[in-house]
């Protein structure tokens, strides 16, 4: 590995009394009540924390939640919930500070969540003087927030630059591990699935895919688009006509090298759009002006489970279909169970994915789960991350 590994660290006993920094991601989603609905963010933050506190040090944690304006404290936006979640995992009081730029008081076998770092002025900017501050309240920093690693800010990319140490986190290290393994060196056949509403944010992970992957399966609203760029008709259904050309492109790509992105035969449409919308099995060709195309139909399904079986190594991010409506969901269903059972390697990552996942109650059937979604569509653009960059970095100098 290119950089300082916290665990290293840890095992060579070099955290006793020292004050460690770690930038988690507990950006999880809430209620309009402020409950927190899903907490993998905060469970897959706890070894990163645990092993802090047995290697005897005092430790502090911020994360971003939310899109707040800097400056201006929400309740909406604040880690209160956050934090009292975290303590019930930990079985202690994790008390939140306000205001912990300019210094904080934490004791050795403590554990304090900062408040939002998007509450601070200059946080998104990476404004140095920001950074240099969050940098003098910790002998070490420990990236261990992997969703946020395509982001150059303050609390992410500054502080490393300043503190004493930097180092990545045991989650930022698997992530790295488990992509290295997905798409550095894969065991083939290499199948990537791509959900998602629109090709237009997705169009260059698309040709980048297109040029590494074996099989190219897309879902969603960017099925859509292919199936119009493939002459099908698609009724009224979420579709952005202006990247038939881009979705021509990726196939005419994926066909130069013998490689195929399978196109629907079958879907589930409605008239309309909703839980309570009724569902109707048609034939591609067979789909009305009228109709909304929502997921694919069972024959479908079928197919792509069979390229799933084939595969030896599989990169999931996005559903098949609009999952959220049980009407609508067996394609997603379908497409999940498939990667569980198959003996590929599975690696798996944004939010609508890891929602499906967790709908379905697989995520001990994959074999890694991202906790990014920016971050890794990023990585499987081919980008190398800022967070990578500044770890690096500072490992060259140490």
């Amino acid at each position: 590995m290119d950089f300082i590994a916290f665990a290293d660290l840890c095992h060579q006993g070099l955290l006793g009394d020292q004050r460690v920094l770690i930038r988690a991601d507990l950006n999880v989603p809430q209620d309009e009540q402020g409950h927190i609905t899903e907490d993998t963010r905060i469970q897959a933050s706890l070894p990163c924390i645990e092993m802090a506190l047995k290697a005897g040090a005092a430790v502090m944690v911020t994360s971003h939640l939310g899109r707040p304006q800097e400056g201006q404290w929400t309740a909406k936006d604040s880690l209160a919930p956050v934090a009292a979640r975290l303590g019930e995992l930990l079985g202690r009081t994790i008390p939140l500070i306000q205001n912990w730029v300019s210094g904080v008081q934490v004791k050795t076998g403590e554990v304090v969540m900062l408040e939002n770092c998007r509450f601070n002025v200059g946080e998104k900017a990476n404004d140095p003087e920001l950074s240099q501050h969050m940098a003098a309240l910790c002998d070490v920093f420990v990236h261990d927030a992997f969703g946020t690693a395509h982001r150059a800010e303050a609390s992410t990319y500054g502080v490393a630059q300043y503190a004493p140490v930097a180092c990545a986190g045991p989650l930022l290290s698997a992530e790295i591990v488990a992509i290295s393994k997905a798409l550095a060196n894969p065991k083939r056949p290499l199948v990537a699935i791509v959900g998602g509403s629109k090709v237009s944010t997705k169009l260059s992970i698309l040709l980048s895919l297109a040029n590494k992957v074996d099989h190219l399966i897309v879902g969603g609203g960017i099925a859509n688009t292919f199936m119009l760029a493939s002459g099908l008709p698609i009724g009224k259904s979420l579709c952005e006509p202006d990247q038939v050309e881009q979705a021509q492109a990726v196939m005419a790509l994926m066909k130069s090298r013998g490689a195929q992105v399978p196109i629907p035969s079958d879907v589930v449409v409605a008239k309309s759009f909703g839980d309570e919308s009724s569902a109707c099995t048609k034939a591609a060709q067979d789909v009305q002006s009228d109709d909304l195309i929502l997921d694919v139909g069972p024959q479908t399904s079928a197919a792509l489970a069979l390229e799933v079986s084939k595969a030896g190594t599989l990169v999931w991010n996005g559903p098949i279909g609009v999952f959220e409506f049980e009407a609508f969901s067996k394609g997603t269903e379908s497409l999940a169970r498939a990667i569980t059972q198959s003996q590929a390697f599975s690696l798996a990552g944004g939010g609508d994915t890891l929602a499906a996942i967790a709908k379905y109650h697989l995520s001990q059937d994959i074999d890694y789960i991202s906790t990014g979604g920016g971050a890794f569509l990023e990585v499987l653009e081919g980008k190398t991350l800022p967070a990578f960059e500044v770890l690096k970095a500072r490992a060259q100098k140490s």
